[in-house]
This record gives structure tokens, C-alpha cells and sequence, in this order.
């Protein structure tokens, strides 16, 4: 029996649940990629960091796949998949297309109608679990629903989670079912760039390079290996520093567990082992394997709730007022170009136009004061973000914007309103953060450094600093812009006012 792989965004060969499978069952194994050109043409920019790190992933791919058999190699097309992968698996003649399954509601879409046309042909498509460690439907509460705050979330994930789950599944000890290169695929139809045996050059699909090799950014499951290693070395200092922007706090993964390049399985499995086996590692495993949980509870918000990605998750939100007048859209245009006078926002707006990643407490610093400072409806600046993540992923983005909100599950109150003065001071207190990505400012003492404009006149001009000038005044008062956001978010109110 004859099988393709179809690979999306788990681009490794290590524990890879559907090229396991593939292995097992057919005489003969084809991997195939696909550039979307649904997804590519709806970029807004031909140069664009997730597109290079793919690529990048893809050559690293097609290399393992050589390691793992002389016979191995990765087909590579360009063009709409729903017609790629019917074509392709029909030219190959296969019984069965395997896939790990994607559950973004026009992942879904996709997929039907993939299965559809296979169908029709006489192919099976076989969807294995993957990118998380339970689907959306597998834990339901009391009421057989899915859930909708977080620490019952939790629990319920730990209570089922067994040895099973977190099994890896073999791929070397079957290898020898990879297929040779096809040598009939020597044209495609009109509608299919390619095929290419491994990614081609950027500019073959319409694509230049960014300045990801420059950052340093690596992709692959190598460099995902190094970073993981990395990371297990200072997990006990994990919660401690989580927080700190200037401190080497974070694992770095979430762009390799977007795109697939590290597993899931073994994350948590590691997780796991130290926070049952080191007492001094122990707190750090813990907190992080927590937000391994927040991935699956955002999944399976997104796939039982879809409609979040288009209103609030409490419809009741929906009948909040957002500002959208001309003052309104030059707010936006401010913040996203980091010129709201507040400089942890804008220093944290600088680190994602620079690198295309933002540390996860200025994710919430950022969208808290573009919502909430500067009343600005959240789902402007989860589309902005979502063009801006080199680790963008739809539920996590949705799930983080609807938090800062208040309109998302679990959220917090709508009354919290994170004080950007304050929270520049307590995670960055010494300013190392904010003078590496705002330099106008690194001459300032650290005591003006958090709120330039109380400075006096002479702490300014000794520092080279001219306010409306090199550094913007505050485009809004956080006080005034308080107190209009708890009228603004009267129609929900449920609980008296507090800080």
C-alpha cells in the first residue's frame, strides 16, 4: 500500500505521530509540503519571518528524512493544498494521506474538503493527534461541555494524562518504507508551482529574505533541541524570572511548537520528570508546564467556541462601544509604531517590529493599554499581532487579546487595568529592557526612565532627551483613560470599582 504524509506545522521527523503511522502501515512512504498560496497570498508583506523560518525548517526536514533513508526525500509544491494533495496523492497513487490534525477553524475547512475529494478518488485521509496532548472533545465538564476557565482545565488535564499520552512514536525503526523520489511528478498541473525535491529558494515563491539569520533565530528541530536543553538548565528559575523582559526568563519554543519543529510529548515528558525528581527545579517545572496547559485550553476554547475569532467569547461584551473615530485610528497608528509616550509599550513594541516575537508580560502590558488606555477594540490589535508573531497562533493570539480584554474566558475582571507606569517599574526596574530598544532614553536615570514626562527639565536635557521630540509626550493620561475605560465597560458591569 502506497501512503503520503501531508506535513502543516509539525515540520520534524522525531515522535512524529502521523509519519509513524504512515511508516507502519504502507509498503511505501511520500512526504509532501505545501506552500499555501491561500495562505501566502493573504500575507500582507513578501517579506515575512514565518515564511523564512518554514523554509529554513523545510531544509533541515528534507535533510533528516535523506538521514533516515537513502530513499528519503520531501516533495515540496506551491499552490492551493486543497488541489495539491487530491492531485498529488492520486499521481502516486496511494491508498491513504496521513496528517496530524489543525484545529483553526479554516485548517478545518480545508481538511474536509481535502477529504472530500480524496474520498471521491478512493483515498482515506488518516488525521492523528499531535500538536497538542488532548483534542478539544476529549475533557469535558460535569455538564459534558468544554471548559471554560482555566484551573478546572488544569486539573481535569492532569487527573487523565497517562504514561500514553506521552509516548513518542517511533519513526527510525520503520524508515525503510520511505519511497524514492517519484520520477513521474516532472510537471504539475498550471495551478502547482513546483514539484521540488526540498524547499526551493525564497524568491521561487515569491518571497525575500528578513532579518530572522541576523537575530540569530534558527529553525529546525536542532536548533529547537539546543533551546530546549538550554532551558531545562535554568527551569528551576523559571517563575522567578518569567516575567523580567531583561532576564533570560522564557524557553523560546513557542515558535517551534507553532510550526512543529519540537513535540509536545516530549516537553511535558520533561516537565514531568523534573517536578517529580528535583526539588530545587521542582517550582519552575511546575509553573511552565502550566502554560503547556494554557496551549491545549486555548485550542480547545478556539475549537468548541469558533465563534471568538470573530466576537467575544461573553457575547455580553459584543455591546461595549470601542472609540473608532479619527483620534482613534491616529491612537492606533501610535502604538503600533511605538509613539504612545509610555515606554515599556513602546519599547515592547520596538522588540516584536525588530525580532517579530514580544515577551508574554508585554503581550499583556501592550494590548492591555491598546484596549483599556486607549479604548481601542481588541481584535485591531490581535490582526496587528497576528501579522507581526514569528510564533503567531491563532488561539493563543485570540485567547491572549480576549484575556486583556476581560471579554475571554476566565479573563480578568474588566475593572483591572494594568498601570504601565507601574508595571514598567516592578518587571523592569532597573531599565535594562527599555534602553536596549528605546537608546533616546538610556541616558536617563532609572527613576525617570519609567515616566520621562515627570522628569524635571534638567534630568531631560542632561540626558539629550527633548520630549516631542526625540521621545513623544503621552499620547493619553493612564488616569483619565481609566476612569473613561470603567464607564466604557459599564454595560457589563457586574462588581463595584477597584484598582
Amino acid at each position: 500500500m502506497n501512503g503520503l504524509v501531508w506535513f502543516r506545522r509539525d515540520l520534524r521527523v522525531n515522535d512524529h505521530f502521523a509519519l509513524s503511522r504512515a511508516l507502519q502501515a504502507c509498503q511505501r512512504v511520500w512526504c509532501v509540503f505545501v506552500f499555501d498560496t491561500e495562505i501566502l497570498d493573504a500575507l500582507p508583506s513578501r517579506s515575512d519571518r514565518r515564511v523564512e523560518f518554514i523554509h529554513d525548517a523545510l531544509e533541515e526536514l528534507q535533510a533528516s528524512l535523506g538521514k533516515l533513508s537513502p530513499a528519503g526525500h520531501l516533495i515540496v509544491l506551491k499552490g492551493p493544498s486543497r488541489e495539491a494533495i487530491p492531485w498529488l496523492a492520486q499521481q502516486l497513487q496511494c491508498k491513504t494521506v496521513f496528517i496530524n490534525r489543525d484545529f483553526e477553524p479554516s485548517a478545518i475547512d480545508r481538511d474536509q474538503e481535502v477529504e472530500r475529494s480524496l474520498k471521491f478518488a478512493g483515498i482515506e485521509l488518516e488525521q492523528t493527534l499531535d500538536h497538542v496532548i488532548f483534542a478539544p472533545q476529549a475533557l469535558r465538564t460535569a455538564a459534558g461541555s468544554g471548559y471554560t476557565v482555566f484551573s478546572p482545565y488544569r486539573n481535569a488535564w492532569l487527573k487523565h494524562l497517562t504514561a500514553s499520552h506521552l509516548t513518542p512514536h517511533a519513526v527510525l525503526p520503520f524508515a525503510a518504507a520511505l519511497a524514492p523520489w517519484p520520477v513521474e511528478l516532472s510537471a504539475t498541473p498550471e495551478t502547482l508551482g513546483g514539484p521540488w525535491s526540498g524547499p526551493p529558494g525564497l524568491e521561487a515563491i515569491g518571497f525575500e529574505p528578513t532579518n530572522l539569520r541576523a537575530l540569530g533565530i534558527q529553525a529546525g528541530e536542532a536548533a529547537a533541541q539546543t533551546l530546549f536543553e538550554s532551558f531545562v538548565k535554568r527551569i528551576g528559575d523559571y517563575r522567578r524570572h518569567r516575567d523580567f523582559p531583561a532576564i533570560r526568563g522564557p524557553s523560546y519554543l513557542s515558535v517551534h511548537l507553532r510550526f512543529g519543529t519540537i513535540s509536545i510529548r516530549q516537553l511535558v515528558r520533561t516537565a514531568l520528570q523534573i517536578q517529580q525528581t528535583d526539588a530545587v527545579a521542582s517550582d519552575g517545572a511546575t509553573s511552565w508546564l502550566a502554560e503547556l496547559i494554557w496551549r491545549d485550553f486555548y485550542v480547545q476554547i478556539l475549537a468548541n467556541w469558533p465563534h471568538v475569532t470573530q466576537s467575544a467569547f461573553k457575547p455580553d461584551y459584543d455591546r461595549i462601544r470601542f472609540a473608532d473615530d479619527e483620534a482613534a485610528e491616529a491612537r492606533f497608528f501610535a502604538w503600533t509604531e511605538g509613539r504612545t509616550g509610555y515606554p515599556l509599550v513602546d519599547a515592547a513594541i520596538a522588540q516584536i517590529r525588530h525580532s517579530g516575537w514580544m515577551h508574554n508580560r508585554l503581550r499583556m502590558v501592550t494590548a492591555s493599554f491598546l484596549i483599556k488606555d486607549l479604548g481601542l477594540h481588541w481584535n485591531r490589535g490581535e490582526r496587528w499581532f497576528a501579522d507581526q508573531l514569528l510564533d503567531f497562533d491563532l488561539s493563543a493570539n485570540n485567547g491572549g487579546w480576549q484575556w486583556a480584554s476581560s471579554s475571554g474566558c476566565d479573563a480578568q475582571p474588566y475593572f483591572r487595568i494594568f498601570n504601565p507606569i507601574t508595571q514598567s517599574e516592578k518587571f523592569d526596574p532597573d531599565g535594562r529592557f527599555i534602553r536596549r530598544y528605546l537608546p533616546q532614553l538610556a541616558s536617563l536615570p532609572t527613576k525617570a526612565l519609567h515616566a520621562p514626562w515627570l522628569a524635571s527639565a534638567e534630568t531631560l536635557q542632561a540626558a539629550g532627551v527633548k520630549l516631542g521630540v526625540t521621545y513623544p509626550h503621552p499620547i493619553v493620561d493612564h488616569a483619565q483613560a481609566r476612569l473613561t475605560t470603567l464607564e466604557r465597560y459599564a454595560v457589563v458591569r457586574s462588581r463595584p470599582e477597584s484598582e
